[in-house]
């Protein structure tokens, strides 16, 4: 048995964050993560879709450091470099299928959003770092959750092998409540009233899909646009330079095509029209990718559930307590969607575990 101060659930950025505040307060933490892998609905992939530090955002990628000073306070501590995202040039708009495309004057941005210099997996690299190899469990999912007179005992189902057993003080669950009500169970169980708001919150990205096509250069740039389109036609709804700092150039789409009608289409069929849609919109050259990606966040059982699917919806923030009854003094929510400012966001990540960890220390 595996014992500690503080169990955080979940190794995004949320939960990182929380372990590299509680390791400076002096407090033993163990983290507990289901994927192989860390950084949650944080992924950054090459043109294979392998890991690498200098590559594309499948998940969170923009963050606005002058109006959420909290993750960039986080990216300057960590010494970490951003980029703007390209917004110069004109903008594309398509509104039906059977009317030219439209082109309208960039009014650009006053407060343009910015991406890491390699991806934002960076961010995640730079906090895994202060984490013990002993005190950082990967390829354990959280199934059972029980309530001892002096802590909680915490299952954990390896990828292989038999369940394990950790005991510790507090859990900080570090993922997004829907998800953690569909997957773990609680003994005693939850209050009704919790278990049915976290079943009501939507997580951030599950609904969505994002397509990326590769190409040798921003071509668009050259014809003055700045790789941002919007579209009624689709299968796109929203496009914009996926380009890296390092010169990697790609644009990159949110596809509109909602979540259960995507599982009805195979991803070759939704890059194809994706890659034609491209074409359409910024010509032959957009049509010959030399790659594509697609990520279906949906499609992501440690990210999505049958609730996310079924329909999307808004995070409300709130400053209510997302844990009442017998598991109040135990059990600390600190996905970004339970953030009272930003939730979804990056910078809600950072809130959630800033409030997560002033509850355990407090």
């Amino acid at each position: 048995m595996i014992t500690c101060d503080v169990a955080i659930v979940g190794g995004g950025l949320s939960g990182l964050y929380a372990a590299r505040l509680l390791r400076k307060a002096s407090i033993d933490v163990v983290l507990i993560e289901a994927q192989a892998h860390l950084g949650g609905r944080i992924r950054t992939v090459d043109d294979k879709g392998q890991p690498t530090e200098d590559g594309f955002d499948l998940g969170a990628s923009w963050y606005w450091p002058h109006i959420q000073p909290a993750i960039g306070g986080l990216i300057a501590e960590l010494g970490l470099s951003s980029f703007t995202q390209n917004t110069d040039g004109d903008v594309l708009f398509e509104r039906m299928s059977r009317e030219p495309v439209h082109r309208f004057s960039g009014m650009g941005q006053e407060q343009a959003s910015r991406r890491l210099i390699g991806g934002t997996a960076r961010l995640i690299n730079a906090l895994t770092c202060d984490i013990p190899a002993d005190r950082l469990l990967l390829n354990r999912r959280v199934t059972v959750m029980t309530l001892m007179e002096t802590g909680v005992n915490i299952t954990c189902q390896p990828s292989e092998g038999r369940a394990e057993t950790i005991m510790t003080r507090h859990v900080i669950a570090a993922l997004p409540p829907r998800l953690l009500e569909a997957t773990v169970a609680f003994i005693p169980a939850l209050e009704r009233s919790d278990a049915s708001r976290w079943q009501e919150t939507p997580t951030w990205m599950a609904p969505h899909a994002k397509f990326f096509a590769l190409y040798e250069r921003p071509f668009w740039r050259d014809d003055g646009l700045s790789g941002t389109a919007q579209s009624m036609v689709g299968p796109m709804v929203e496009i914009h330079d996926a380009t890296t700092s390092s010169g990697k150039a790609a644009l990159m789409g949110f596809i509109g095509v909602p979540a259960a009608q995507r599982q009805l289409l195979n991803e070759k069929t939704l890059a194809k029209a994706c890659v034609g849609q491209l074409g359409r919109l910024f010509g032959p050259l957009a049509a010959k990718p030399q790659a594509t990606l697609l990520k279906d966040w949906a499609t992501d059982p440690l990210t999505a559930t049958e609730a996310d699917v079924a329909a999307g919806g808004h995070i409300t923030a709130t400053n209510e307590s997302w844990v009442t009854g017998a598991w109040r003094k135990r059990l600390t929510l600190a996905g970004s969607e339970t953030s009272s400012q930003e939730p979804g966001y990056l910078a809600g990540a950072i809130i959630a575990a800033r409030r997560a960890v002033e509850d355990v220390c407090g």
